[in-house]
């Protein structure tokens, strides 16, 4: 789970210091990136296969430069088959993300599909309220591949619950499911950088927190932390979907 309060320079340090190939990255761009006064990174594809040992993500880190402009980059995180190790790769654009891993893993995954929205996306971060709100608005789920963790998981359901101060939170009936929850992940769905709305900077992070209950149900609740309170105080909000969490984070953009 990223950092809501990491400044952009340490992320940026961190991203390219972890990454194997951050030297292949063109010396204009990393100068134009060391300006960013603002970013933004969110979880593009996942894809988990136990059975197979494999395990990769796709990330998009966008950056507002001082310049005015904007730069992103694409980072491939992965593990694979036998060994335990996570390596990360940092690429230009998303089409070189997944030429790595049809390389990595000899396939050509679903997401090297041309998308025309998401390649406008790419060229111009959004910079406004609206550009936001739209960001926000899901379309049909993504099916998301899932590698549970077996830990004290009951335990961290109640923990998420408990910060939850939305009236609408889940009550008492899904607390109760939760407390037969035996393994789960959580997943960023969605994290902006901070923007300015009514004269105040907001930001605004949506994670799914999926368990795994003794009955071998599966039950998820949607955790949106944002700064779009009116002292910029950090908050957090739970849900029991995804499209509920995503109205609410529309609805504090728009309301402060």
């Amino acid at each position: 789970m990223s950092d809501p309060y990491e400044t952009t320079e340490a992320h940026l340090e961190r991203l390219l210091g972890r990454a194997l190939n951050s030297f292949d990255l063109p010396d204009r761009l990393v100068e134009r990136l060391e300006t960013a006064l603002a970013h933004s990174s969110s979880l593009h594809t996942t894809h988990h296969s136990p059975a197979a040992g494999l395990w990769r993500e796709i990330h998009r880190h966008t950056y507002l430069l001082s310049d005015g402009g904007s730069a992103g980059l694409w980072e491939l995180v992965y593990r694979l088959v036998g060994d335990r190790t996570i390596r990360h790769e940092v690429f230009v654009s998303k089409a070189e993300a997944c030429l790595a891993v049809a390389r990595l893993f000899g396939e050509a995954p679903a997401e090297a599909a041309f998308d025309p929205a998401l390649a406008a996306a790419e060229e111009e971060p959004d910079t406004d309220v609206a550009d936001l709100s739209a960001l926000f608005a899901a379309s049909s789920p993504a099916r998301r591949h899932r590698e549970y963790a077996v830990e004290e998981s009951a335990d961290h359901a109640r923990r998420v619950l408990r910060r939850a101060e939305n009236p609408d939170r889940p009550g008492e009936e899904t607390a109760l499911l939760l407390r037969s929850a035996y393994a789960h992940q959580i997943t960023q769905a969605f994290g902006a950088r901070p923007f300015t709305a009514d004269g105040r900077a907001a930001g605004f992070n949506l994670y799914e927190h999926s368990f795994v209950l003794l009955d071998g149900t599966e039950l998820s609740l949607w955790e949106v932390e944002h700064t779009a309170t009116p002292d910029g105080r950090h908050m957090c909000e739970v849900y029991e979907s995804e499209a509920a969490a995503r109205g609410a984070m529309e609805l504090r953009a728009r309301v402060r």
